[in-house]
């Protein structure tokens, strides 16, 4: 497990703060913004990756099914950098003794929330009745959401979205949030979308039904004892920042904050949490990889397991399509390490001179 240094000040509590209604909870105030769980995307070396560019928002995992930590065991899907604080970990599943089993092993490897997944809507979930399926249950989400409080002293939330299928929202939504907070969750992200279990696949689901923004801010104005996220389609800073003058206690970020993290994550302690920016350039993001990089090739891991979360680091900027380039060309290819990334950072460097030589060649001659 690699162990570069924590950004100074980096550390599960500072985030110190109490609910709207009641208990304290101790990463509230990181959750004003957060980069949502995704999966496949959201493992610990980007996780590692993002607390470079932001020692303020809540990172979370991929989620982890309950039934894979209690009979499968597998532990190895909880580890975690201590750097990556403050870190939530989403856990799929619908029995409540087995949700307070994993909830307990969550808490005992030393993630600061627990976040309960009624919002994927792929078939393989449904499968296993956890996630979007259950906003059909709120009954037994909420007896889910008891028993995993009752195991573990961190915060246990709730990420959702406004309905499912023929739903309709306006009833089912505020339904939802009444019986799961009864429970004793005081903590919720909407996705606000609709998923549709039948006939959209995942990706669909993130994109086709339509975003029903007013009516987050309508459960935020109706709930404000709540501490409410609003997620979905949030692609900018700026409109995290308009949901947020809206009355939303926090904003989740999800595709946006993986393809173009500088974006997102560099500017956000400054513009969100009002907190210096631990880096003034996505050249230093990259820089400060290197040791963790090092280390994780040096252990007998590949460069691409890494670098693959990486790639969207200079999006928009002079380089990008270059950096993209000669790190999707070389990280998997034998014994690629540091020196690739050192590679494609001075191709960067290099269209990054050319940009400035043009723009004052243009300047001249204005």
């Amino acid at each position: 497990m690699p162990q570069t240094p924590a950004p100074k000040g980096a550390s599960p509590l500072r985030h110190g703060g109490a609910v709207a209604g009641g208990g304290a909870d101790p990463v509230a105030g990181a959750a004003r913004l957060s980069i949502a769980p995704m999966m496949d995307w959201t493992d610990r070396h980007c996780r590692f990756f993002h607390r470079l560019m932001s020692r303020e928002s809540l990172l979370y995992t991929e989620m982890v099914t309950a039934p894979a930590l209690v009979r499968g065991r597998a532990l190895h899907l909880l580890a975690f950098s201590p750097q990556e604080h403050p870190v939530a970990l989403q856990l799929g599943g619908s029995d409540p003794k087995e949700l307070a089993e994993a909830a307990k092993l969550g808490a005992e490897a030393g993630y600061d929330e627990i976040n309960l997944n009624v919002g994927c809507p792929s078939d393989r979930v449904q499968s296993g009745t956890f996630g979007a399926v259950l906003m059909r249950s709120p009954d037994l989400v909420a007896e889910c959401c008891a028993a995993m409080i009752a195991a573990v002293d961190v915060p246990v939330t709730v990420k959702c979205r406004i309905g499912v299928d023929d739903q309709e929202p306006r009833e089912v939504l505020p339904d939802f949030l009444a019986r799961v907070s009864g429970a004793g969750v005081t903590r919720f992200a909407i996705h606000a979308r609709k998923a549709w279990l039948q006939g959209l696949s995942p990706k669909e689901n993130r994109d086709i039904p339509p975003l029903d923004y007013e009516l987050v801010y309508d459960m935020k104005a109706q709930f404000e004892h709540l501490h409410l996220s609003l997620n979905g389609g949030v692609a900018t800073l700026e409109e995290a920042e308009a949901h947020l003058a809206r009355g939303m206690d926090g904003v989740m970020i999800g595709r946006a904050g993986y393809h173009q993290p500088w974006d997102i994550l560099g500017a956000a302690d400054a513009r969100i949490f009002g907190a210096q920016a631990p880096l003034a350039d996505p050249v230093e993001a990259a820089e400060a990889m290197l040791a963790y990089i090092a280390e994780h090739v040096a252990a007998g891991g590949r460069l691409g397991q890494i670098s693959k979360h990486m790639l969207g680091l200079f999006a928009g900027q002079p380089g990008a399509r270059l950096w993209r380039r000669v790190l999707s060309e070389g990280a998997h290819k034998p014994g690629a390490g540091v020196a690739l990334v050192q590679e494609a950072l001075d191709a960067v460097r290099g269209a990054r001179e050319s940009a400035e030589a043009a723009r004052r060649e243009g300047i001249s001659h204005a």
